[in-house]
């Protein structure tokens, strides 16, 4: 079966959600993502033990960070899933992309243009 979502999702897989970093995230932003978001395995159910965990912990900075410079931390999420819930992923990325279409375009954009 192939999932279907929208074309604006671009994804990376990595071996583990515990492979990616605050800089990755916030580099994604910079570069002008309108958007950014991790799907790791389900809490308690990483292959590599805390590698979700720390990811979330990561996620949650970031989203700090965002807010003390006056974008929208609803940017950035995490939502944790398993390999098996392939509908779940496809309707996970219509919500983000939903999302970010509510917030606009992200600001560094602009602030690139100029």
């Amino acid at each position: 079966m192939r999932l279907s979502y929208p074309a604006a999702i671009k994804v990376l897989q990595v071996p583990c959600t515990g492979r990616v970093d605050i800089i990755h995230l916030l580099n994604a932003i910079e570069d002008g993502a309108d958007g950014v978001y991790v799907a790791g395995c389900l809490e308690g159910e990483c292959h590599y033990k805390t590698g979700n965990l720390r990811t979330r912990k990561k996620v949650e900075y970031v989203k700090k960070v965002l807010e003390e410079i006056d974008i929208e931390p609803g940017r950035v999420e995490m939502y944790n899933l398993s390999s098996a819930q392939g509908n779940r992923f496809a309707e996970i990325a219509n919500e983000m992309v939903e999302r970010i279409k509510g917030l606009g375009p992200s600001p560094v954009k602009s602030d690139k243009a100029a």
